[in-house]
């Protein structure tokens, strides 16, 4: 199960997921939706703040 922890294994997943996305165009609040809705990702929302969505927003555009 992924965490908030595993910014890399999320920022592939986003790629899986919306390959056509920019993620510097998407806003934290829309990240951490589809962040939230993942089928492997099991965390608490609540343990989710900006300067994680931001390293997932990062690591998001170097694997694309």
């Amino acid at each position: 199960m992924t965490q908030w922890s595993d910014i890399h294994a999320i920022a592939r997943a986003l790629v899986d997921a919306h390959p056509q996305q920019d993620p510097a165009r998407l806003n934290f609040v829309d990240l951490r939706n589809w962040i939230l809705s993942l089928p492997d990702f099991n965390d608490d929302p609540a343990r989710c703040g900006e300067k994680i969505l931001e390293a997932i927003q990062q690591a998001w555009m170097e694997e694309r």
